[in-house]
C-alpha cells in the first residue's frame, strides 16, 4: 500500500507534490520521495520518514521544474530500507523515474528474465524496480525512432503482457512527458484530473481523489483497468487501452480501511460505502441478535467511525467516542514485531472511563487482522469498567494474506485464519463477536457503482482475482512476511552514499542507473 502522485504542467510542481503527499500520508508512513525535472535535469529527494520530516526548505528549493512524481510508502514485504524508497530511476533510455503502488506476483520470474534475457541488473528487492526496468527495456527497443505516444503505449502493452498482479504507476520520461497506467483488473486505485493555469492545461495523477481536491484540480475520472494515459512534453493528452483483456475488479479493502472517507474510487464514495457498512451490520445484529442488550456503540478511531454512526442510529442506541487517539502513532497491523504492536496500541488509544463504566459496550472496528489491537482494546474496555464487551467488525473475517500491494501479515499471523468466529471471539476476549457478511460488504460498495461486477475480496475468501496465485507463491510470501523473518532482517542504510552532502538530495542528471 502506497500513495503516488504525478503532476505535469506550466508552473513549478514541488510544493504541489509535497502537499499532495501530505494528503496521501495515510497510504504510507515508512518513506517519502519526490523527483522533478527541469530542462533535462532530474532532481531527487527521498528518505525514510513522514513527508514533513523528509522534505525541508533546502530540499524543496532544489526540486525545480514543472513536472514531477511523488511517492509515500509502506513496504509490501516487510523491508523498510531507504534505498528502496521511491520514486526509482533508470538512466537508459532517456532517463525515467517511476512511482508504483501494488505488487507483482511474478516478480521472481521477471527478475530472472531481466538479468538473463534483457541484460538489466536489479539492485533491490523492490518489484517497483522490476516494473520500471521492464518499461524501460521496451522503450529501449524503439530508440531508433523519435519517441511518440504510439511507442509509449506499445511499451506499456508489453508491460501488461509480462507483469502480473495489482499495480498503479506513474512514470516521467525525461524530455518527453509523463505516463500513468493501471493493472488490467484495476485492483489498485489511480485517478487523474486537470486545471487551467496561465492559459495552459495542467494534469495530475494520484492514488486518491482527495489529493486532487487539495490542489484544486478537477477530477476527470479514474484510469480504467488496462488503460495508459500519456501527457507529452507539449501538454497533449493521449489515452489507450493497452491490455489485451481487462475487467474492473477493484480491491474492496480500500473502502473498508485504506482510503480516506472523503475519496471517490471508481465513482464510489468511500464515505457513503462506510455508512452502508454500518447499516448492513445493524441489519445483521437485529436479525441474529434481536434481543441484544447493547447500551452504547463506541467506535475504535478513526476508520470505523463512519460505519459506527450509522450502526448506532439504526439500532437506536447511543454512540459515544470512548477512546482518545494519539495521532502520532502509525497503523499497528503493519508494524513489524508483536511486542512493538502491543506497545504501540497502548500508546495509541486511551479510554474515557465515564463512557464504559457499568455499560454493555459494543466496540466497532473496520476490520480485525492480527487481533492484537482488538484483544487489547477489549481489555481496556473492561479495565475502564464495562459490564459486557461486544465487538463488531465492519468487514468479514480476514483469513488470507493480500498479494496485491498491502503488507498484511502472513496467513499464520491472521487471527481468523483456520479459526471459527467463536474461536476468534474467545481469543480477543469479547463476550460476543459480530462480523459483516461478505455479500453485504460487496453490496455496500457496488451500490455506489452498479457497473462494478466484482471486487477483489481475496483477503476474506482466498479467491485471488488474477488467477495466478498458488500455494507455492503464498508459502514464499509467508516466509517474507512473518514476524521472525522481519525481525531477522538487517538493512544497510545507503542514503548518504547515494544522495550525498548535507543537502541529502540527489541530482539525477547524467547519473548511472540500473
Amino acid at each position: 500500500m502506497c500513495g503516488i502522485v504525478g503532476i505535469i504542467g506550466a508552473t513549478p510542481v514541488n510544493q504541489g507534490i509535497y502537499d499532495a503527499l501530505t494528503v496521501l500520508q495515510h497510504r504510507g508512513q515508512d518513506a517519502a520521495g519526490i523527483v522533478t525535472e527541469d530542462e533535462g535535469r532530474m532532481f531527487l529527494r527521498k528518505a525514510n520518514g513522514l513527508v514533513k520530516d523528509v522534505f525541508h526548505t533546502r530540499h524543496m528549493r532544489r526540486l525545480q521544474g514543472n513536472k514531477g512524481v511523488g511517492h509515500v510508502r509502506y513496504p509490501t514485504a516487510g523491508c523498510s530500507s531507504s534505498a528502496e524508497a521511491q520514486p526509482l530511476y533508470v538512466n537508459s533510455p532517456y532517463g525515467i523515474v517511476l512511482a508504483h503502488n501494488g505488487n507483482l506476483v511474478n516478480q521472481d520470474d521477471l527478475k530472472k528474465e531481466l538479468y538473463e534475457t534483457d541484460r538489466r541488473h536489479i539492485n533491490t528487492s523492490s518489484d517497483s524496480e522490476i516494473l520500471l526496468n521492464i518499461f524501460a527495456h521496451e522503450l529501449q527497443k524503439t530508440c531508433d525512432q523519435p519517441l511518440s505516444s504510439d511507442l509509449v503505449f506499445s511499451a506499456i502493452e508489453t508491460v501488461y503482457r509480462r507483469c502480473q498482479g495489482g499495480y498503479a504507476a506513474v512514470a516521467m520520461i525525461n524530455g518527453h512527458g509523463m505516463v500513468a497506467f493501471r493493472d488490467p483488473y484495476g485492483i489498485r486505485p489511480i485517478v487523474f484530473g486537470k486545471r487551467e493555469v496561465e492559459g495552459k492545461t495542467e494534469y495530475m495523477f494520484a492514488s486518491e481523489s482527495v489529493a486532487l481536491d487539495a490542489l484544486e484540480f478537477e477530477l476527470v475520472r479514474d484510469i480504467e483497468p488496462g488503460e495508459a494515459i500519456f501527457i507529452d512534453e507539449s501538454g497533449n493528452f493521449h489515452s489507450r487501452h493497452c491490455a489485451e483483456e481487462s475487467e474492473l475488479a477493484p480491491c474492496i479493502f480500500e473502502h473498508v480501511y485504506l482510503a480516506r472517507p472523503d475519496s471517490f474510487m471508481d465513482d464510489v464514495s468511500v464515505y457513503r460505502a462506510r455508512l452502508r457498512m454500518g447499516e448492513k451490520l445493524a441489519d445483521k445484529i437485529m436479525r441474529v441478535w434481536p434481543d441484544h442488550d447493547i447500551d452504547v456503540v463506541i467506535p475504535i478511531p478513526d476508520t470505523s467511525t463512519t460505519s459506527a454512526i450509522e450502526l448506532a442510529s439504526k439500532l437506536n442506541v447511543k454512540l459515544r467516542h470512548g477512546f482518545v487517539k494519539n495521532r502520532y502513532i502509525g497503523r499497528t497491523f503493519i508494524m513489524p514485531g508483536q511486542q512493538m504492536r502491543k506497545k504501540s496500541v497502548k500508546q495509541k488509544l486511551n479510554a474515557i472511563d465515564l463512557e464504559f463504566r457499568g455499560k454493555n459496550v459494543l466496540l466497532m472496528d473496520d476490520s480485525i487482522v492480527r487481533g492484537t489491537t482488538s484483544q487489547q482494546i477489549v481489555e481496556m474496555a473492561r479495565e475502564a469498567g464495562a459490564k459486557k464487551v461486544y465487538f463488531a467488525s465492519a468487514a468479514p473475517a480476514v483469513r488470507y494474506p493480500n498479494v496485491y500491494g498491502i503488507d498484511m501479515p502472513s496467513a499464520k499471523e491472521l487471527i481468523a485464519h483456520d479459526r471459527t468466529e467463536e474461536e476468534v471471539e474467545k481469543l480477543i476476549g469479547a463476550d460476543k463477536l459480530i462480523y459483516q457478511d461478505l455479500e453485504d460488504l460487496i453490496e455496500t460498495c457496488r451500490e455506489g457503482n452498479p457497473k462494478i461486477k466484482r471486487f477483489d475480496t481475496s483477503v476474506f475468501n482466498g479467491n485471488y482475482i488474477t488467477g495466478d496465485v498458488d500455494e507455492a507463491y503464498l508459502k514464499a510470501l509467508d516466509d517474507k512476511r512473518n514476524d521472525q523473518a522481519k525481525s531477522g532482517k538487517t538493512v544497510k542504510n545507503v542514503d548518504d552514499d547515494m544522495e550525498g552532502g548535507d543537502d541529502n538530495i540527489m541530482e539525477l542528471h547524467n547519473v548511472g542507473g540500473a
